[in-house]
């Protein structure tokens, strides 16, 4: 006990870090001073023992207990970029170092004013007006202070990316709301080969529930999304593959006028500071974007600690759709066997095989090809067949095909496919099993 308030004690006394970042030396960078906020930098995590210290290990059992031991120190030996501190940034920050990050950078050129404390997952009023990435570290050190933080007072750009995406980081995290810098960074993490996750829109939303995780490809319902996978796809050749943390929530409501101190409404471009960077404001509703950085937080320690999480994937389909590729079944099966009577599975076992097994795709499609209304509609080509025809239509033999694909599925042996498509057959048999041990067959 003793010794847990000697640390309290040493925690509390770095907040005395200074606040003026400029004594630290500034640099011009697009027009803001960039600086660095005074600490340490080094490009490896240390303290590789760290958690057999007796506070550290005890402020982080319940991790240990979830991830064990071995995984927990793989979450402690590694190295996060968080770019973007606002609503989404902050809080995914605060998870990550309460979770036993080894070694954070924070990156954001702006500052905290009052009106990101709705939202914000550290800032005070005391804060205001300071760097966000200065307020985050000077917060972070008094709840952990083993963590290795280095904050950057800088915008993200062609300028300031080897600075910033130097150091081999095991992830990067995008909480950027502006698309030309939200673009050039998800642009350099793929050229660069990094693990990135990247956050789309949380202001204008309400629904919490409607949260989602899924390639790029897949979120739907989101403006910066749809912006962000067009650039992308025209100026670096990029159709998919990068993780994004979206809502399927249409916007509540919309960006507000801009006014001008006078009270009429004016060109927000005539009073952009950076190019490109919004100026009229879109009302939040301070949880989502919390939400949003928990999500992304727990997205990457569990991909740290080596744990694998299945997540919910985004299928438009309803319940009339899974009602119809339960009957095509019964009809095949009556077609092709002669009898529906080994149909093992029912209209509720029918929607986890084709939303949760398969995506709503067909299983010869590892990547979205059909998403939104093309989903919706794609319903028209599919249909649930056996895997392997020995053996009943089960919840561990059914795989979803196109119409077309069918018949030459049929026509083969698991013998033949094994051969001549060893990647097709592993990547189903591994689907397969995943059904086995959810239903504990």
């Amino acid at each position: 006990m003793e010794k847990a308030l000697r640390l309290l004690q040493k925690g509390n006394n770095l907040r005395g870090v200074r606040r003026k970042c400029s004594q630290n030396g500034t640099a011009q960078i697009n027009g803001f001073e960039g600086c660095k906020v005074a600490g340490k930098k080094s490009d490896k995590v240390v303290s590789d023992d760290r958690l057999k210290d007796e506070i550290v290990s005890e402020h982080l059992t319940r991790n240990i207990q979830f991830f064990g031991f071995e995984s927990q120190q793989k979450v402690s030996a590694s190295y996060v970029v968080v770019i973007g501190l606002g609503g989404v940034g902050s809080h995914a920050a605060s998870m990550l170092l309460r979770s036993g990050i080894g070694k954070l950078l924070l990156v954001d050129f702006d500052q905290v004013s009052l009106s990101s404390l709705n939202r914000h997952a550290v800032a005070t009023r005391a804060d205001v007006g300071i760097p966000k990435a200065q307020c985050l570290k000077e917060h972070f050190l008094s709840i952990f202070p083993e963590c290795q933080i280095d904050a950057k007072v800088m915008l993200y750009d062609s300028s300031t990316e080897e600075e910033i995406l130097s150091g081999h980081p095991d992830f990067v995290l995008d909480c950027i709301d502006n698309i030309d810098t939200k673009v050039a960074l998800l642009a350099a993490c793929v050229r660069r080969g990094l693990k990135v996750l990247s956050a789309t829109g949380a202001g204008a939303r309400a629904d919490p529930t409607r949260i989602r995780i899924a390639d790029l490809r897949e979120s739907t319902n989101d403006p910066l999304s749809r912006s962000v996978r067009h650039r992308l796809r025209k100026d670096h050749g990029i159709e998919g593959g990068i993780p994004v943390v979206f809502s399927l929530e249409k916007p509540k409501v919309k960006l507000l006028p801009f006014k001008a101190p006078s009270g009429e409404e004016e060109n927000p471009s005539d009073y952009q500071i950076v190019p490109g960077f919004r100026v009229r404001i879109i009302p939040v509703l301070g949880t989502i974007p919390a939400i949003f950085g928990q999500v992304m937080a727990s997205y990457v320690l569990t991909d740290l600690a080596g744990l694998h999480v299945q997540t919910e994937p985004v299928v438009n389909f309803d319940m009339d759709h899974y009602h119809i590729l339960h009957q095509r079944l019964i009809e095949h099966e009556e077609s092709m066997y002669g009898t529906a009577m080994q149909v093992q599975v029912d209209v509720e076992e029918v929607m986890y095989i084709a939303k949760e097994l398969w995506h709503g795709r067909s299983a010869r499609e590892q990547i979205a090809k059909d998403v939104g209304r093309g989903m919706w509609r794609s319903i028209n080509e599919l249909m649930l067949v056996r895997w392997d025809r020995t053996k009943p239509a089960s919840i561990s033999n059914l795989i979803l095909l196109k119409f077309k694909e069918v018949d030459e599925h049929e026509s083969r042996t698991l013998d033949d496919i094994q051969e001549k498509e060893p990647e097709f057959y592993s990547r189903v048999t591994t689907v397969l099993k995943r059904a086995e041990n959810d239903f504990g067959l």
